[in-house]
């Protein structure tokens, strides 16, 4: 008992939440950026615009079956030989909102198909361009159909922060293995604490998509 008080001290878990702070951030811009680029990238590919869909959905196959961790060791070893020096926590932004917006793209180009083809075309016959049908009439519906799969895209990418530690990100997984260096018996407190706070993190980001789901419902 006295091994957990320890471990789990008020330094100790403010060292922790210190580290969750980094991982919201980095998960905060991730999300932000992946979900913008990822919507473009599914428009494209779901348009079917000569030559460019076919490689916007080339580039999208490869990267999507690439592991994250092999990403954000190309994004922090690799662009400094091109002349590009991005810090480590800038690197793990690059590396998720990369494998994110392939990720994001299948699910948006997956939601706009889901919506009947006669809605498109009844708006076209409107007098709506393409863009416009798309924008106004398209998008609206298939986002809320789309709301639950990627709030849970979104949560897998809060967890894949973790592998950001790998290039000695200061996130929550990192301050843990810190704390847990400087004394073995402090492992396992160290990785209950770390299964409250990710559960607390994600758990909270579920419950904000199913209220906005009922929300549009």
């Amino acid at each position: 008992m006295q091994t957990w008080i320890n471990a789990l001290s008020w330094l100790n878990f403010g060292f922790l939440l210190k580290g969750l702070a980094v991982t919201l951030f980095i998960s905060v811009f991730a999300i932000v950026l992946s979900f913008i680029l990822g919507s473009i990238l599914g428009i494209i590919r779901y348009a079917k615009i000569r030559f460019i869909s076919a490689i916007v959905g080339f580039i999208i196959d490869i990267v999507r079956n690439l592991p994250l961790l092999l990403i954000i060791f190309f994004t922090y070893f690799g662009l400094p030989n091109i002349g590009l020096r991005p810090g480590a926590i800038l690197s793990a932004i690059i590396a998720m909102t990369i494998f994110e917006s392939s990720m994001i793209a299948e699910i948006v180009r997956s939601g706009i198909q889901s919506v009947a083809v006669g809605q498109i075309e009844g708006a076209r016959s409107t007098g709506m361009t393409f863009v416009q049908a798309l924008w106004h009439v398209v998008l609206p519906q298939a986002y809320r159909h789309m709301i639950p799969t990627i709030i849970g895209q979104f949560a897998s990418l809060i967890k894949d922060t973790s592998l950001a530690t790998i290039i000695v990100v200061p996130e929550l997984m990192q301050h843990a293995q810190v704390i847990y260096g400087q004394n073995a018996n402090y492992i396992v407190p160290m990785f209950a604490a770390l299964t409250l706070l990710y559960f607390i993190v994600c758990f909270t980001l579920s419950a904000i998509g199913n209220r906005l789901n009922k929300r549009l419902a």
